[in-house]
């Protein structure tokens, strides 16, 4: 018999700042220095250890993809934005067509 499991949603901070560095191919550091400059606020333990969900290892995944295309840090975090931006317009869009039919 197979017992229902219960996975954790992608918002739930559980990897640590040594397993998403590994996950990414990226220096710790570089993570610490994108929670300093609030690219991400990965979650705390109650010891201050940074905590990061599903949801921010993609975040930071593609900030790392558009640095090495050559953007800046600051490029990368508007582009992200932009594209965020328009995907959430298309999905208003997407709803008012629904609305109409």
């Amino acid at each position: 018999m197979h017992r229902p499991v219960s996975l954790p949603d992608d918002a739930a901070p559980l990897f640590t700042v040594s397993q998403v560095a590994v996950l990414l191919d990226v220096q710790a550091a570089f993570l610490r220095r994108l929670d300093a400059e609030g690219v991400v606020r990965p979650a705390r333990t109650t010891g201050r250890q940074r905590r990061y969900s599903r949801t921010e290892i993609e975040h930071v995944a593609a900030v790392v993809e558009l640095m090495d295309e050559g953007m800046t840090l600051a490029g990368a975090q508007r582009i992200i934005e932009l594209e965020n931006e328009v995907a959430n317009l298309r999905a208003q869009l997407g709803d008012g067509r629904a609305r109409r039919r």
